[in-house]
């Protein structure tokens, strides 16, 4: 990754966190809010392949447990496995593939919320299984596979050149 992605990355992680913080904490479905932190590295991911979806995965998480009461380092654990994972599982398919993204971008989110509350509890968090789990996967999915074709689109800045991108729009 370039110094440029890096600061461009830095600069979407940044915005998104913000949004997370300002915006998306007051929409409220069952009693809980969304979460797109998980959107960032997924989108990596299906962008960029495992090694940025990891980065931005790691970076991402660890700028929301900064501002979350839960074990430090959690949530940028859950976003390095699953950058990582949908990098490596997706590959050029997703690419290839109009809409499977969003697709992508639902199940990888699932599996996130599910990640992070089995983590939680081994680390000593157990109300994370005490929750309504499933509500809270939809809650976190379903916006996420809504956002999913505007991050791909940031991450797509973040992470690569205008030369790849302007190769990349010429595809679709």
């Amino acid at each position: 990754m370039s110094g440029h992605a890096v600061v461009r990355v830095l600069l979407a992680v940044a915005v998104a966190l913000l949004a997370q913080e300002t915006v998306v904490l007051d929409v409220r479905l069952g009693g809980m809010s969304p979460d797109i932190m998980f959107l960032l590295p997924i989108a990596a991911g299906v962008v960029a392949g495992p090694v940025e979806g990891a980065a931005v995965g790691f970076v991402a998480g660890f700028a929301a447990d900064l501002l979350t009461p839960t074990p430090l380092g959690l949530s940028a654990l859950v976003g390095t496995v699953v950058g990582f994972g949908v990098g490596a599982i997706s590959g050029s398919l997703v690419r290839e593939v109009r809409g499977l993204p969003t697709v992508v971008a639902l199940g990888a989110s699932a599996v996130a919320v599910m990640l992070y509350a089995v983590l939680g509890a081994v680390l000593g968090e157990s109300q994370f299984l005490h929750v309504n789990l499933a509500l809270v996967v939809v809650v976190v999915a379903v916006p996420n596979a809504l956002l999913a074709g505007p991050t791909v689109r940031l991450m797509r800045w973040a992470l690569t050149s205008p030369d790849e991108r302007s190769v990349a729009g010429g595809m679709r």
